[in-house]
């Protein structure tokens, strides 16, 4: 999720941090790498322009070439532009559905449409659950041109413990009637309807979707975008709001080899937001699409307060806490650094964690040498319990004796605890950022 712009930008900025001087020469060509990076991240060429201006303005008007810290104020300057492309000004944090509340969902066939059908139930419930209630949540689709996904619907009802009705009529506006008859005879605080989906974007599923609409009247309609359809995926929402129209979209397969430029042109196209993001198989595998996130994310910032959110059941809060309060002061140590890498070991896999680490974007982590970069961190922690608490604090004392003697304590070479370093200032570097810019 994000990595392709990840590490596009955590490249691009590593190599503008630290600069005393911002000129336009280099500002230029700093610019045609972002735009470049944003082209083969497959966001469409007019919004790459729109983006690239809009950040030129804001350099010229905020004077950053004469500014204190040149670099910093630049990388705060795409930051914000790009949180203004993402939709930074919806608050995701307030939503919640209200009751009672039938919810239309609506995609092209292999969207991921019926599973995400089962997220929002299972985002119901915990939101439900956190202030000590439960809820009364109805399952039904309508989707007869892949019979197989009402079976899977019916299967996901029952992994949730939530009900579901499967009507017996064949026709589509007949079916969509006794389901609504059956929500509303029972009482259910929540009708959550799948709806049929085509391979592309045709007539008769449009005049079929307009006839079920008319029938349901949702209180929310959510348009499931295919992350990994890129640029194709802003031209079916077109179509599907010109016909039919939504309130909110949902990115699935975030988690895919998506390199999120779907995420990036969505809300900026179609002025309407994206509310979720579907990050993997399993039902609670759905995030609030949170801009100012996504946009630290994209800049190779990390998002720490994602990391701790998902923390909540694996990491002690004591824990989370310390890395929380050593990151808001905008000054770490290496006894920080570490309570960060231990903490991949509780989360998951490591390519899945170190996204959400300052300065660790442009880590080369993936799926294929996973166990290598595992390999990696823990060296990195026995390099670091091998350290003194004083050189923990004062990262300055690192001489070539001392990395000499911790080398040979942790078991590693010199050019480890080098690596280790240079990893540790590049996290320095952005958390001192996200103090002065106020990030959090």
């Amino acid at each position: 999720m994000f990595d392709f712009l990840t590490k596009k930008f955590s490249g691009i900025f590593s190599a503008l941090t630290g600069k005393n001087r911002l000129t336009e020469k280099n500002l230029e060509e700093t610019l045609e790498k972002v735009q470049d990076s944003l082209l083969e991240a497959d966001v469409p060429y007019e919004l790459v322009q729109q983006f690239i201006e809009g950040v030129k303005k804001e350099v010229i008007g905020q004077k950053v070439f004469a500014a204190m810290d040149p670099s910093e104020q630049f990388i705060k300057v795409v930051y914000d532009r790009m949180l203004n492309f993402l939709g930074g000004e919806y608050l995701q944090e307030s939503f919640s559905f209200q009751i009672p509340s039938a919810v239309m969902v609506m995609g092209l066939q292999g969207s991921g449409k019926t599973t995400t059908i089962g997220k929002l139930a299972y985002f119901i419930q915990k939101q439900a659950q956190k202030r000590g209630k439960s809820r009364r949540i109805l399952l039904a689709s309508v989707d007869f041109y892949r019979p197989a996904a009402i079976d899977q619907l019916e299967i996901l009802a029952k992994q949730l413990k939530v009900d579901f009705y499967r009507s017996d009529k064949t026709d589509v506006q007949e079916a969509a009637r006794d389901i609504m008859n059956y929500y509303k005879q029972h009482s259910y605080e929540h009708l959550l309807f799948d709806t049929a989906g085509r391979l592309h974007v045709d007539e008769t599923m449009m005049q079929e979707l307009q006839q079920v609409e008319k029938l349901v009247k949702p209180r929310y309609k959510f348009m499931v975008l295919d992350a990994m359809t890129g640029q194709e995926s802003l031209s079916v929402a077109e179509s599907f709001q010109k016909n039919i129209g939504f309130d909110y979209a949902i990115l699935s397969k975030m988690d895919s080899d998506s390199r999120g430029g779907a995420a990036f042109s969505f809300r900026y196209a179609l002025k309407k937001p994206v509310l979720f993001m579907g990050v993997g198989e399993k039902v609670e595998n759905l995030e609030l699409f949170r801009p100012e996130r996504v946009a630290k994310r994209m800049l190779g910032m990390g998002d720490l307060l994602t990391l701790v959110e998902n923390a909540q059941d694996k990491v002690k809060q004591s824990e989370q806490d310390s890395v929380e309060r050593a990151f808001k002061s905008g000054h770490i140590t290496f006894e920080d650094f570490e309570k960060q890498l231990s903490m991949v070991s509780k989360l998951g896999s490591l390519s899945g964690i170190m996204k959400f680490l300052p300065g660790m974007g442009n880590l080369q982590v993936g799926q294929g040498d996973v166990q290598r970069g595992e390999k990696e961190i823990g060296q990195f922690r026995a390099i670091i319990q091998s350290m003194t608490k004083k050189e923990r604090s004062i990262p300055e004392l690192l001489d070539g004796s001392r990395k000499k003697r911790i080398a040979k304590g942790a078991g590693v070479d010199v050019a480890i605890v080098n690596l280790l370093i240079q990893r540790f200032e590049q996290s320095k570097q952005f958390v001192k950022l996200f103090k002065k810019k106020r990030f959090f």
